[in-house]
C-alpha cells in the first residue's frame, strides 16, 4: 500500500528495515501503481513525499538526519542538481548495470534512468503534411514563421534540448538556432506541453515542441482528448544524429537510513515487471532493452534515439541557459 506523506510527517518517521522513504519530483499518482505492486510483492512500505522544488536544498539542510532513502526525478537537469549538491551516494549493483543501458546511467553510478521520453513535435493533422517536419535544425525554416508554439525556453525539457543542440553544434550555431526559433513563434512562450497541443487545436499555431508521454495523458482526459487528437506525434532528429531523449531517474541519498530496502526498490524499478507497468500506465519508453512499449506509444511510429550520453547533455545545461537568456527567448 502506498502512503502519501507530507514532508513534515515523513521527516518524523523512524528508520525501519521494512520501508523506504522517497522524495519525488514525479506526481504521486504517476508512480502509485508501481509502488503498490512493489509493496504487494515484498512487504516493504514506500512512503512518498512530493517535492516539486528545492529538493537539493532540502537534502543539504537535512544532512545525515534526512529520512530520504531515494529520490525520483523527471529530468536529467534536476538529477544533476542533486549530483552537484553532493547529496547522493554511488550504487554499484550488477542488476542495475545489466538492465539499464550505459547511456542512461551515470558513469560514477550516482544515478540511473528508469524511463525515457523524447522531445518531439506536435504537428497539426489539418495544416501540416506528413514529412514536413524532419529535423530540429529545420524548425528555424522561414516556412514555420508564425506557426510555432513553445513553453518557456528555460523550462527543464527545453533547456535539455538546447543543451543537446549545443553538444552537437557548438555555441555559435546554437545561438543562431534559438534566434530562429524565436523568430518563428506564433505567440510568446507560455504554458506547459499540454497547452501547446491545445493551441494547435485552437488554431493559434501549427507545430509545437512537447514530450511524448503527455499525449497519452491527454488522450486519457476527456477535457483534453480533442487537443491530442488534433495533432500527430513527429520524431525530429538532429542532423547526423537521432531524436533527443531525456529520462526519469532514481538515485540513493547519502543519508539513506533504509539502504537495503531502498536497493531492492531500485532493482525492482529496473526489472521487466516494473518497466512494463511504466510503459502501460505512463506512456513512457522503458529503458530496459526488450521490454515492449505500450500499444499507444507504438502507434506513434518508430524512431532512432540520439546517441549522445545524457551525462554530456547535463554538463552543457549551464551554457545552454546562458544562450537562452542571451537571446531573451521568452520576451
Amino acid at each position: 500500500m502506498l502512503r502519501l506523506s507530507l514532508l513534515s510527517l515523513l521527516a518524523a518517521l523512524p528508520a525501519m528495515a521494512d520501508e523506504v522513504n522517497v522524495y519525488s519530483h514525479r506526481q504521486p499518482e504517476l508512480i502509485q501503481p508501481l509502488l503498490d505492486k512493489f509493496t504487494a510483492e515484498t512487504g516493504i512500505t514506500v512512503n512518498v513525499a512530493f517535492v516539486d522544488k528545492g529538493m537539493a536544498e532540502r537534502l543539504k539542510a537535512e544532512g545525515a538526519r534526512s529520512p530520504a532513502d531515494l529520490v525520483l526525478t523527471v529530468d536529467i537537469g534536476r538529477m544533476m542538481e542533486l549530483v552537484n549538491a553532493d547529496v547522493l551516494q554511488p550504487v554499484d549493483d550488477p542488476a542495475l548495470d545489466k538492465n539499464i543501458p550505459a547511456e542512461y546511467r551515470d558513469p560514477g553510478k550516482l544515478w540511473f534512468g528508469l524511463t525515457t521520453r523524447s522531445r518531439v513535435v506536435y504537428a497539426s493533422k489539418e495544416r501540416v503534411q506528413p514529412g514536413e517536419v524532419t529535423t530540429y535544425e529545420a524548425l528555424v525554416d522561414p516556412k514555420w514563421k508564425g506557426r510555432l508554439c513553445m513553453r518557456s525556453g528555460l523550462a527543464d525539457y527545453n533547456v535539455a534540448l538546447t543543451a543537446a543542440y549545443l553538444v552537437h553544434h557548438g555555441a555559435a550555431e546554437t545561438k543562431t538556432w534559438l534566434e530562429g526559433l524565436k523568430a518563428n513563434l506564433a505567440r510568446k512562450p507560455q504554458g506547459n506541453d499540454r497547452d501547446q497541443a491545445k493551441a494547435i487545436w485552437a488554431g493559434e499555431c501549427d507545430i509545437a515542441l512537447g514530450n511524448t508521454y503527455y499525449m497519452g495523458q491527454m488522450l486519457a482526459d476527456p477535457e483534453q482528448k480533442d487537443w491530442a487528437n488534433a495533432v500527430n506525434v513527429v520524431f525530429p532528429v538532429f542532423e547526423g544524429g537521432g531524436a533527443h531523449m531525456n529520462i526519469s531517474g532514481v538515485a540513493m541519498t547519502k543519508s539513506a537510513p533504509n539502504k537495503a530496502a531502498a536497493l531492492k526498490l531500485m532493482e525492482w524499478l529496473a526489472s521487466d515487471e516494473a518497466q512494463k507497468i511504466y510503459a502501460e500506465t505512463n506512456h513512457e519508453f522503458p529503458v530496459e532493452p526488450g521490454v515492449e512499449r505500450s500499444a499507444l506509444v507504438q502507434s506513434w511510429g518508430t524512431f532512432t534515439p540520439d546517441s549522445l550520453p545524457l551525462a554530456d547533455i547535463a554538463k552543457a545545461r549551464g551554457d545552454a541557459v546562458k544562450l537562452i537568456e542571451a537571446v531573451d527567448f521568452d520576451n
